[in-house]
């Protein structure tokens, strides 16, 4: 029997890999441990918020773990989050309530409003575990019996016959145990044992799959895996579990059209929320989101000890912000070194990416190390954007450059000052800007000796103390956006008047928009591009990197969603199976959603004809491929005018929101995502990301209601509230271009082991174990 000295909460590869070599662990008892984990903390993690307050009767859901979700019976009254409710005169609110899902009317789910539930100890971070029996709607019960047991049941679709040959987490781990005892080959498997949660939307074989939606396929788990999935099978991963997200990454925006809802939720701040898997809550506080970005339950899982890692998704902020807000590493290379859309459903093929999610830095880059298919390449023929130059990808691997030296003297690392701007009566912000703005200056500068040099912004006071930058970003925007992107200078804000007043003013009389003539100057707009761009006059005060992030929405959903489904059944088709669950329609007439705006959204990308945006309007497309070019020239042009190694930045300046919540009023938008943060997304930078610190004041937007009673609006916070120790953490994020991700993780392993910022999450510590 094996020694129990092992655990896993906090274990890292390389303390797991140790113990099952001296015999202290096997893989089975690492399964175990994380399963009586997950028995423990990943339940139910949210209640409804309903008109009157009153008690629900019960209600379950799923199977996890043995065991059917239970469903909290009190609810929360919506009049004390929405103030004068008596007087709104808006559309009507969709308030929460119970009901069956599309995928299984036996199963039920939360749909319309709600909350999150005060010390909670649930954090309700993976929708499906790769348990026989639980892990597919198609093949539940009996219909997953194991083929040693005898024939399936009558009733049982032909496909499960074929399903119930795959081995679950535990006969996995099994296996292993039997194949290797304790001496695993661990250069040919060196992901041996790890426990792994993915997104939802990363096809697994073995279990459910439908990017966090509540679809009723004819067969819910896909022919195959996606190709990142495979790379971990077969380097010795356990394939544990899916973890909870946003659906469809983010629930991919609305592009317009006749279908608008029926009824209307003043907030999903807080909801990264999938119809069939439900909403993950804060470990560290469970009244607050789980992330600000879609991959939560990746984060979730791994903070809360219910996996060793995990691969999650960004768009533009869904990987960043889980491992932001749950006080993980993470490392998400580059747009199209590592493919996403080949066996994924995306949200914006344009951005999609994978990102690394694990407790260290140096676990990130031994799981982007094995994701290689030969150590050079990480080429998906699924997935175009993986067609990038083999010089971009480190030869030799990534890990061993995670080495954590002891000091930085001679690295150059330029500060992102934009990330910690305060504007007036911005007191949400203030707490993690300082913070973070202490952090860099006394453990990167003071205690590593690395050379800091800051950015200049408007906004910004700039600290004597450290080196200013000579050209910094907007000096170099001024001289960039009339070369690589003029269209920016033209744009229009949502009162229809110039964003760019400067320009404005000084261009003569020209057409920003077909019908829109502005300019009351006498240059012609190319000649002021000219000056601009050699110094001769002063650059707007807005032209900076946050208002630049502005983008049309594209039409490639409309174009994902019809690729991956077709693919999808081809898939099934080559097997001799049928599913019919194959475009846009059979999608949505056979689909739920918990917001009446998610409905009306998919129906109106459903009828999407033209992968264009109007004619003579901005173009998405256009708009990401140039601003991506724009992006990448202005981090080299500061990097090499400052002679910079990386650079570092404040991942957000706000904590995570109250679930349901008023949103940021000082332009993070709906989901608290200020532009500027959409930077490195934007430009598909690799971007490392790792704890910084915590704070425990916290400024609350609330809700006030709006003069004419139509709608709620968000109102700044003006009392703090106090957390309990260590409260909400924070992260910093390091950046260099690609190809250079060498000197990145040497920045990013020192610092990490120099601050020891993590802190595990203190109300889902270690289980006291039987026996």
């Amino acid at each position: 029997m094996a020694d129990q000295l092992f655990r896993v909460e906090e274990a890292t590869i390389d303390d797991l890999h140790r113990a099952i070599r001296a015999g202290q662990t096997t893989c089975v008892a690492v399964v175990e441990e994380h399963l009586a984990r997950v028995r423990a903390y990943n339940g139910v993690a949210s209640q409804l918020v309903t008109a009157d307050g009153a008690a629900i009767a019960e209600a379950s859901g799923a199977v996890r773990a043995g065991a059917k979700l239970r469903f909290p019976t009190d609810t929360v009254a919506a009049s004390t989050i929405y103030p004068d409710l008596d007087r709104y005169r808006g559309r009507p609110l969709e308030f929460g309530r119970m009901e069956a899902t599309a995928s299984d009317p036996v199963v039920r789910q939360q749909y319309g409003m709600i909350a999150g539930i005060p010390n909670g100890g649930q954090v309700n971070a993976l929708a499906t575990l790769n348990i026989r029996g639980e892990r597919s709607v198609t093949c539940k019960g009996e219909f997953d019996r194991h083929p040693s047991l005898g024939a399936l049941p009558p009733g049982a679709p032909p496909v499960c016959d074929e399903f119930r040959h795959l081995p679950d987490a535990l006969e996995r781990a099994a296996e292993l145990d039997g194949q290797y005892g304790s001496n695993p080959p661990l250069g040919e498997l060196p992901m041996y044992g790890v426990a792994f949660s993915f997104k939802d939307p990363f096809d697994t074989k073995d279990m459910r799959t439908t990017a966090g939606g509540d679809a009723a396929y004819d067969i819910d788990f896909p022919a195959r895996d996606h190709i990142l999935v495979e790379q971990l099978r077969a380097k010795g991963a356990i394939v544990f579990a899916k973890a909870v997200c946003t659906e469809y990454n983010g629930r991919a925006g609305n592009p317009g059209g006749r279908h608008q809802p029926d009824k209307v939720l003043p907030s999903v701040l807080g909801y990264q929320r999938s119809t069939w898997g439900g909403n993950p809550s804060n470990p560290y506080d469970t009244t607050r989101a789980a992330s600000l970005g879609s991959s939560s339950g990746s984060g979730v899982s791994v903070s809360a000890n219910l996996v060793m890692c995990s691969l999650g998704e960004e768009t533009r902020a869904s990987c960043r912000g889980p491992a932001n807000h749950n006080a993980v590493a993470l490392i998400l290379p580059h747009k199209a070194m590592l493919g996403f859309d080949g066996g994924a459903i995306g949200a914006d093929i344009y951005c999609d990416r994978a990102g690394i999610l694990a407790r260290t830095i140096g676990d990130c880059a031994k799981v982007l190390d094995a994701l290689t298919d030969s150590g050079t390449t990480y080429y998906d023929p699924r997935d175009v954007y993986t067609t990038v130059p083999r010089a971009s990808v480190l030869a030799g691997g990534y890990a061993r450059h995670a080495a954590a030296p002891a000091s930085l003297k001679g690295m150059r690392i330029g500060i992102v000052r934009e990330s910690m701007l305060l504007r007036s009566g911005d007191k949400a912000a203030a707490p993690i800007s300082r913070a973070a703005a202490s952090e860099i200056k006394s453990v990167l500068g003071g205690r590593l000796g690395a050379t800091l040099v800051e950015s200049g912004h408007p906004d910004w006071r700039r600290d004597p103390d450290i080196e200013a930058m000579s050209v910094d970003f907007c000096q170099g925007l001024a001289r960039l956006v009339p070369v690589f992107m003029p269209d920016i200078l033209f744009r229009l804000g949502r009162d229809g008047e110039p964003v760019f007043k400067e320009f404005a003013a000084a261009i003569r009389r020209t057409e920003f928009v077909p019908g829109k003539f502005f300019g009351g100057g006498t240059m012609a707009p190319i000649d002021y591009c000219v000056a601009l761009a050699e110094g001769r006059i002063a650059s707007p005060r807005n032209l900076d990197i946050a208002t630049i992030q502005d983008q049309e929405l594209a039409m490639s959903f409309r174009f994902h969603i019809p690729q991956y489904l077709g693919r999808r059944a081809a898939d099934w088709a080559a097997r001799g199976f049928r599913e019919s669950l194959d475009d846009f329609a059979a999608l949505n007439r056979r689909s739920k959603f918990w917001g009446d705006d998610g409905r009306a959204a998919f129906r109106n990308w459903e009828e999407v004809e033209d992968p264009r945006n109007r004619l003579g309007g901005r173009q998405g497309v256009d708009e990401r491929i140039m601003l991506r070019e724009l992006l990448r020239r202005l981090d080299m042009l500061v990097m090499l005018e400052n002679r910079l190694d990386a650079l570092v930045r404040l991942h957000t300046p706000l904590p995570p929101a109250r679930i349901g919540g008023a949103h940021d009023p000082h332009g993070g938008g709906a989901n608290n995502l200020r532009p500027e943060a959409m930077y490195g997304p934007n430009a598909g930078l690799t971007e490392m990301l790792v704890p910084a610190g915590y704070v425990t004041e916290v400024y609350d937007p609330v809700f006030k209601l709006a003069d004419d009673g139509t709608r709620y609006v968000s109102a700044p916070a003006e009392t703090v509230t106090i957390l309990p120790e260590p409260g909400l953490p924070f992260s910093l994020v390091f950046r260099a271009e690609p190809g250079r991700e060498d000197i990145v993780l040497r920045i990013v392993s020192a610092y990490e082991a120099a601050s020891r910022r993590r802190i595990p999450p203190p109300a889902f510590g270690r289980l006291q174990r039987s026996g």
